[in-house]
């Protein structure tokens, strides 16, 4: 059964709900759907308080540091750590408390050009199991094109069947942001879903677009409840009106 996993986004120090595709180097045009009072650290007491496991802490951009340190102190080895992760420091966020680390643009050089080798070393450097990759991705031509650097860079990796099974042998579960919708809370890549819950081959956690319960519905059904989501704008507890906190919690209770 698809389970609720939650998520810590910071931005300049601050809990934020942005829309992803306006997230920019400069900072130009970004659309901030909810910044929050309570600190990183804060959010991660609650979620450790309500056992939600398995939730992330994500950097956007410099800066965030010492925000993303207070919530990994605040419940140790219960969240991932996202967010400029590298092999030169992704030890270094795992001694800190992170449950397994996130990496997504180290993995790729300038170009998007894929490094496969620098996956396998990362592996082994750290260990399969804290490995989590992130394929967060926009639809493309081809279908959905991971993106890099805050997904303004599109990278020659295809999310298929294909990609899934050769990353797969070096990591314990993937994070995918459908980036054309994240922050719109307008529903979610619904064909993208299908694809993951088919392929099936480690655990996932799907993020993008969601609305209202509906849409964590969706999920369950249209990917044989082998998607795992996160819910961002949307939830009452980022300032949204779509999908109430306590029914997500309510959500995973059942399914234990």
């Amino acid at each position: 059964m698809t389970k609720f996993r939650p998520c810590i986004d910071i931005h300049n120090g601050q809990v934020k709900q942005i829309v992803g595709g306006t997230l920019s180097d400069d900072g130009s045009g970004l659309k901030e759907n909810f910044v929050a009072d309570a600190s990183a650290a804060e959010f991660a007491n609650r979620y450790r308080q309500d056992g939600l496991m398995g939730g992330h802490v994500i950097q956007l951009g410099p800066g965030n540091r010492d925000a993303a340190l207070s919530a990994l102190a605040a419940w140790p080895q219960g969240l991932q750590l996202g967010g400029g992760v590298t092999i030169e420091n992704a030890a270094e966020w795992i001694d800190a408390g992170a449950s397994q680390v996130i990496v997504t643009s180290w993995l790729f050089n300038k170009d998007g050009s894929f490094r496969q080798d620098r996956l396998k070393q990362l592996s082994e450097e750290i260990g399969k199991d804290r490995l989590v990759v992130d394929l967060s991705c926009r639809r493309t031509e081809k279908g959905w094109t991971v993106a890099m650097n805050r997904w303004q860079t599109l990278t020659d990796v295809e999310v298929t069947r294909e990609s899934l099974d050769s990353m797969a042998e070096y990591c314990s579960e993937y994070l995918i942001h459908a980036a054309d919708v994240e922050g719109l809370c307008g529903g979610v890549d619904l064909e993208l879903v299908r694809l993951l819950g088919k392929w099936a081959g480690i655990p996932m956690t799907y993020a993008g677009g969601v609305g209202t319960m509906k849409d964590v519905l969706d999920v369950d059904v249209e990917s044989g409840g082998n998607v795992d989501l996160t819910v961002g704008s949307a939830l009452d507890l980022f300032g949204g009106s779509g999908v109430k906190y306590e029914e997500l919690v309510a959500w995973n209770q059942r399914s234990k």
